[in-house]
């Protein structure tokens, strides 16, 4: 198979691919309405993402965020379905191997908001947090990535210092 091919020998999906299959799905008020949501912890269903990539469903209780973290050598995109999403990230391109504590410079971060049907795609390495901060209401978002997660970074903050505390692998999500 030629570099970038997905799986079924189509050219790999881009970013904005992804974007628009997560708005696509996010659209189907059934699939939405179908995740089961729990008023403590996130939730989550696969999907069948397009050209091989991997993709999820996802609610999230009020107060409830991912932390930092990359996704590595994946492309990817979110989207909001339900609710509001915060998302801080980096504007910054950081090394991807071979360190573990890193001090960031001024003027890297930022910050937005994503209310249904307001999403983004990202490329590789794409450092963020994910949040909902409403008090009460849950948000749902479709998520997609490619090539399928090869592993998460997950990163502590304490002011500039940012400091690479696990790597997950998808074993890890099952």
């Amino acid at each position: 198979m030629p570099p970038g091919s997905g799986r079924s020998g189509r050219s790999a999906p881009t970013a904005a691919e992804l974007l628009e299959f997560a708005r696509r799905t996010a659209d189907d008020a059934e699939l939405i309405a179908s995740l089961p949501l729990d008023p403590e912890g996130r939730t989550w269903v696969r999907l069948d993402g397009p050209a091989g990539s991997e993709a999820w469903l996802i609610g999230w209780p009020p107060g409830t965020g991912t932390g930092w973290h990359d996704h590595a050598d994946s492309v990817g995109a979110f989207l909001t379905a339900s609710g509001a999403l915060r998302e801080h990230s980096l504007a910054a391109r950081l090394p991807t191997d071979g360190w573990k504590t890193l001090e960031l410079t001024e003027g890297i971060d930022r910050s937005r908001t994503l209310t249904a049907g307001r999403g983004r795609a990202f490329g590789r390495h794409h450092v963020h947090e994910v949040l909902n901060e409403s008090t009460t209401e849950h948000a749902v978002s479709v998520h997609a990535y490619y090539p399928p997660l090869p592993r998460i970074r997950r990163y502590s903050r304490t002011g500039a210092v940012l400091r690479l505390e696990q790597t997950e692998v998808p074993e890890d999500w099952q």
